[in-house]
């Protein structure tokens, strides 16, 4: 599989794949579920543990600017995001900072009861969502919608509109702008979790108007399995909110040692405890490779992989049906296909060397990350996918057997 495909001779970002740590004959297209590992990041942890911690010992708080790294983080993730320096900060994970926001959003909303969600989100928003109900045991209601009917569902009860851009099974974009304007019309805040979006696909925060917004640091950012999350608080509410969890990063003079809290100005109002260093620096290494790259190039190859992919799969793998959008324009930077023994299929691929993976109950998912994918990998991706199908060599005791993750 040495050819070249024709789309690749002209790619802008063909270089890019140069600057991670590829295994030989693997295609990987699960970078929306995990990243791959760039490879300037683990010498810059190398350096953090053993010149930083190591030399520095607890110095590198100041002498190294420790302290100020989710900010530092926050700031680069926030121009791909469309969001100003001082509006984000990475920390803590996702789950966690969906019960920030949110709880942040309901205070704000105090005479309004129902949080809006639909039933294409991730479920680990609508726990969350449920659980900080159950906890302010104030009346709240979590009203769960078709994803279609989530703007026809915005009424003047309606306190927060909680909703994952990038559908996680089947890659659906929402109309951030269009439902950020219906909340805002009716009074509502919105609620943004870019866990499919973040260095996928081009977001604009700002632009939109979304009152906050959260999302993950180990899939499309590449920082590394378990990298730290991160929240946005756009700069009208930043003074207006306090984390309900008021740890002492969130304090004014958290050296103070004060025993009554008072919140810092600004967004570290919403960090809590001590920021994990070492995974903030690899997350701040990998997100390295964005600094000299358009998010509309990558959006550009983004849809032309997915075009290729799903035309190649409909013209060779008939026994699969598309689960995701025709329309490239509303779907993120995945497909997926559906088939009855898709998890078998799945994990006969990986045998293979192509890695994609698996969601209930009969989801195959691809990810297309156009920073270390080619138009040539999808090719030779769908050949080995193809393959399988039709000598039913995923059909094997071994394939079937459900591991812990999928």
């Amino acid at each position: 599989m040495l050819s070249q495909h024709p789309s690749d001779k002209n790619d802008v970002l063909r270089t890019k794949k140069d600057a991670f740590k590829i295994p030989e004959g693997v295609f990987y297209l699960d970078g929306n579920s995990l990243g791959v590992l760039p490879k300037n990041v683990p010498a810059r942890v190398a350096e953090v543990v053993e010149k930083e911690w190591g030399a520095s010992l607890i110095k590198s708080w100041n002498e190294h600017s420790w302290i100020d790294l989710p900010v530092r983080v926050g700031n680069r993730i926030g121009r791909l995001i469309g969001a100003p320096d001082g509006s984000v900060v990475a920390c803590d994970s996702t789950s966690i900072n969906v019960f920030k926001v949110l709880a942040a959003a309901l205070s704000l909303r105090p005479d309004r009861k129902v949080i809006l969600s639909d039933n294409g989100n991730f479920p680990t928003d609508l726990y969350v969502a449920s659980g900080l109900k159950d906890l302010l045991n104030s009346g709240h209601e979590l009203k769960i919608v078709d994803p279609e009917d989530v703007e026809a569902a915005i009424s003047e009860d309606v306190a927060a509109v909680l909703i994952t851009q990038v559908d996680y099974r089947t890659g659906r974009v929402h109309d951030m702008a269009g439902i950020t304007k219906k909340a805002h019309a009716a009074g509502a805040l919105a609620i943004w979790d870019l866990a499919h979006s973040a260095g996928a696909i081009p977001v604009d925060l700002e632009g939109a108007k979304a009152d906050f917004a959260i999302g993950c640091g180990y899939k499309y950012l590449n920082g590394g399995p378990g990298a730290p999350a991160f929240l946005y608080v756009a700069p009208c509410h930043q003074d207006k909110v306090t984390s309900p969890i008021t740890g002492w990063m969130g304090h004014e003079a958290p050296f103070a040692f004060d025993l009554d809290y008072r919140p810092v100005h600004g967004i570290n109002r919403m960090t809590v405890g001590t920021p994990a260093i070492l995974s903030l620096s690899s997350l701040y290494a990998a997100l390295e490779v964005f600094e000299d790259v358009d998010m509309a190039d990558i959006r550009r190859k983004s849809i032309s992989l997915s075009e290729l992919f799903i035309a190649e799969v409909e013209a060779k793998c008939p026994q699969l049906t598309l689960a995701s959008p025709r329309d490239p324009e509303v779907r993120g930077s995945q497909v997926s296909f559906r088939f009855e023994e898709g998890y078998a299929v799945m994990q006969a691929l990986i045998a293979r060397g192509v890695i994609g993976d698996f969601r209930a109950p009969d989801v195959m998912r691809f990810g297309f990350t156009p920073l270390y994918l080619s138009h040539q990998d999808i090719v030779d991706a769908v050949s080995i996918l193809a393959d399988i199908l039709a000598t039913e060599s995923w059909n094997r005791p071994e394939y079937k057997t459900r591991a812990k993750v999928t």
